[in-house]
């Protein structure tokens, strides 16, 4: 009887599902570092800090900054809040272009801003708040698509790059955002900062909450009815009356409510190139 041979070793076949999920896990295994490069726009609009503040919807604009030696927008600005370190903004600010910019009238106005689209400098679920003190003037020389990033009709923003780094890295340039109005949350009340000459009084109205813009400013003496102010240029309003002696009430509307009315803000002795503080708007 012949010796049997040798018995060969056969390969255990694997099942088609273990190949499969061997397959998928392989793949799964390439795809991961590259992760970070397909995430999706909504990777960057997920989180927002001031959620509950919310006055519009998200619209689209674009930002650029400023450098920080640059100390244009920290002591003057179209909006009149001088020094905006002393007046209480720092450096949560923004230009708007002429197409927001509503002739000065949304000075004072808060926004959330969040950087989007540019997913290699976007920093993910991060926003920024900041109130508008300044106008980002056109360029006519430019065309509104090669330069000219504040022409009509083009929505931009323009910030402190201390701000601009908050949402995206400063590589960025130029780049894709999206904003919306929220309330503003001031601490303490409304500042009426009073200047003028003999007759002509002008009053500098800042650190106001809610909508934060104002629409409509009046003031009384104690001899007189309300008298209704009139915009000189950004939140500086202007009469011409002789109220000098007189303790000094305002009344201030912001679009989105009643007006506030703040009694005897300004003593009987109140004096040019003093501030006064009265009430502030609900911000809750």
């Amino acid at each position: 009887m012949p010796l049997p041979g040798p018995r060969r070793r056969r390969r255990p076949l694997l099942p088609s599902c273990t190949r499969a999920l061997q397959l998928l896990l392989q793949l799964h295994a390439l795809l991961t570092p590259l992760q970070h490069l397909v995430r999706p726009v909504s990777a960057h609009q997920r989180t927002s800090s001031y959620a509950d503040d919310a006055l519009g919807e998200w619209k689209p604009a674009r930002a650029t900054y400023y450098a920080a030696s640059d100390p244009r927008d920290t002591v003057a600005g179209a909006c009149g809040y001088g020094d905006l370190g002393r007046s209480g903004y720092g450096l949560g600010t923004m230009g708007l272009s002429e197409a927001m910019f509503e002739k000065g009238q949304i000075c004072g106005a808060c926004f959330e801003v969040r950087c989007v689209e540019e997913l290699r400098y976007c920093i993910p679920g991060t926003s920024i708040k900041l109130t508008v003190t300044n106008f980002c003037p056109p360029n006519y020389g430019l065309p509104a698509d090669a330069g000219g990033h504040c022409n009509p009709p083009n929505h931009h923003l323009v910030m402190p790059i201390e701000a601009f780094e908050k949402i995206a890295i400063w590589k960025a340039g130029n780049m894709p955002v999206q904003y919306r109005r929220i309330r503003c949350v001031r601490e303490g009340g409304i500042r009426f900062t009073v200047d003028g000459y003999g007759v002509f009084l002008s009053v500098l109205i800042s650190n106001v909450g809610g909508a934060g813009d104002v629409t409509e400013v009046k003031v009384k003496g104690a001899t007189t009815g309300w008298l209704e102010m009139a915009r000189n240029w950004g939140q500086n309003w202007h009469i011409n009356a002789d109220l000098k002696g007189q303790p000094l009430s305002f009344q201030v509307t912001t679009s989105d409510g009643p007006p506030l009315t703040s009694f005897s803000v300004a003593p009987r002795d109140w004096s040019f190139g003093q501030t006064y503080v009265g009430k502030q708007f609900a911000q809750a």
